[in-house]
């Protein structure tokens, strides 16, 4: 049995939302298939229509998901004491429910870990996690450079190189969202319990994998949420405020959460690629038209990071980096 340290509950349960004014008509999730030569085409309409798109085909093996989803369920099914000795988390290691320095809390319990070479893990994940990390971290590339010649940019790796350069600041975090029985959302006048609080991701890109439990959402631009239906065999994709920014906010960085289940638990693993912090992290002049005006202050990616990680989850941490005098793309 999983046991959580103990906030005060009122902290995990999101207010009610308001009533959509149209409730029926739900977009799908943008599918992307990489067998089909038009999925470049997809990506970039999903990256700027969304920020958030599902990969299939994507030619990761099975076997390196199972391997690593079982070490995670072994990890987090351990004895309290023995899962703290992986942390606290400063900012790697293993925490739960208190997510951050500033505040934030959800039910949830996670490892989040360093993916450099010299990083350490705990027992049983070392090679496995360097295992999923490297053939992700591939696919991810392979997206990137997609996006590159749809978008005509060179070199094809103008993105991609950023994730392959080993001094990449890129993490990966597993994350374990217990069940809570006593939890019913009939008895909460309809509020929903917070497995991981509404943000966006400040990296360049966010892939996400997760068992058959719901609980994933995303923001549309109409303010609306939507449930992401759970599919263990794919891949999902964010775009980060990092792209976001190169691209001068053609493509989006999608707001996300996670609400928790109450009777299932739920297992998801993220790969965040970011850059080296030395990294300029500005709009791409191969790809600004005649006289299109930056939307951004250039900063580097230590910058935005030590900035970001001073903020609440939800604070829009890109608005510090903005230029007044523009107005953000719609």
């Amino acid at each position: 049995m999983v046991v959580l340290s103990n906030p005060p509950m009122e902290q995990f349960f999101m207010k009610p939302s308001k009533p959509s004014t149209n409730p029926l008509i739900i977009p799908d999730i943008p599918l992307i298939d990489l067998s089909k030569p038009e999925s470049k085409h997809h990506l970039v309409k999903a990256c700027q229509d969304f920020g958030f798109f599902k990969v299939v085909n994507h030619g990761v093996p099975v076997k390196f998901i199972t391997r690593l989803e079982s070490e995670a369920i072994k990890f987090f099914d351990s004895p309290l004491s023995v899962k703290q000795k992986s942390g606290p988390p400063d900012p790697f290691g293993y925490g739960n429910k208190s997510i951050g320095g500033n505040g934030d809390v959800g039910w949830v319990e996670y490892l989040l870990l360093n993916t450099k070479p010299e990083s350490v893990y705990p027992d049983n994940l070392q090679g496995i996690v360097n295992d999923y990390v490297t053939v992700v971290k591939n696919m991810a590339c392979e997206i990137m450079e997609l996006l590159a010649d749809e978008m005509k940019l060179q070199p094809r790796n103008v993105f991609s190189k950023m994730l392959m350069d080993e001094q990449s600041d890129s993490v990966f975090r597993l994350n374990h969202y217990p069940p809570f029985p006593e939890f019913q959302e009939s008895k909460t006048n309809g509020r929903k319990l917070i497995g991981f609080g509404e943000h966006t991701d400040p990296q360049i890109i966010s892939i996400l994998r997760s068992n058959n439990t719901s609980g994933l959402e995303i923001l549309l631009r109409d303010g609306r949420w939507i449930s992401v239906p759970p599919d263990s065999e794919s891949f999902f994709f964010n775009v980060g405020d990092s792209l976001q920014v190169m691209t001068n906010g053609r493509f989006k960085s999608v707001k996300h959460r996670v609400v928790a289940n109450g009777t299932k638990s739920r297992m998801s693993m993220i790969y965040f690629g970011g850059p080296p912090l030395s990294e300029k992290i500005a709009p791409l002049p191969s790809l600004m038209e005649e006289n299109e005006d930056s939307l951004y202050k250039e900063f580097t990616w230590f910058e935005y990071k030590k900035s970001a990680y001073k903020t609440r989850l939800s604070d829009n941490r890109l608005g510090l980096f903005e230029k007044s005098n523009n107005i953000l793309r719609c």
